[in-house]
């Protein structure tokens, strides 16, 4: 099965949830919630949204971008207003199926590649319609 767009969903930018930041590294534990380790506050609309207005979220299934640290089940943030360019992960309707693949543009050539060796790259010919919905900029999934 391919990574397919299983939802699609608009961002909520009326929470802020203003967390603390920790200074240093984590090698293995978390540190002391003293004050002294507090770098200050982060908001993640903030530090993941960087155009609200064009951005949305997707949650996708399927295997076909494992590679790319994208799993079945993750959720995706999509920003619209980004060009896409060569080599970037992108929301795409494929002949009306949205689909998530690596974009590649090389000598007048599209494909849309997978990032798991089990799927075949996609070429886009001139039968097929396509349109790039955004490019995904992060990915939220569970450890």
């Amino acid at each position: 099965m391919t990574t397919t767009v299983e939802t699609i969903s608009t961002p909520d930018l009326s929470t802020s949830y203003r967390l603390p930041v920790f200074l240093g590294r984590l090698p293995a534990g978390f540190p002391s919630p003293a004050d002294d380790y507090i770098e200050g506050k982060l908001d993640l609309n903030r530090h993941l949204i960087k155009h609200p207005a064009a951005t949305f979220f997707v949650r996708v299934t399927g295997h076909s971008m494992t590679g790319a640290g994208i799993h079945s089940g993750d959720l995706l943030i999509v920003d619209r207003s980004l060009e896409p360019t060569d080599g970037q992960v992108v929301v795409a309707v494929l002949d009306g199926e949205l689909t998530v693949k690596r974009l590649q543009r090389c000598q007048g050539v599209t494909r849309l590649l997978a990032e798991n060796p089990a799927y075949r790259p996609i070429e886009i010919t001139e039968q097929q319609t396509i349109e790039i919905w955004g490019v995904v900029t992060n990915v939220v999934h569970p450890l």
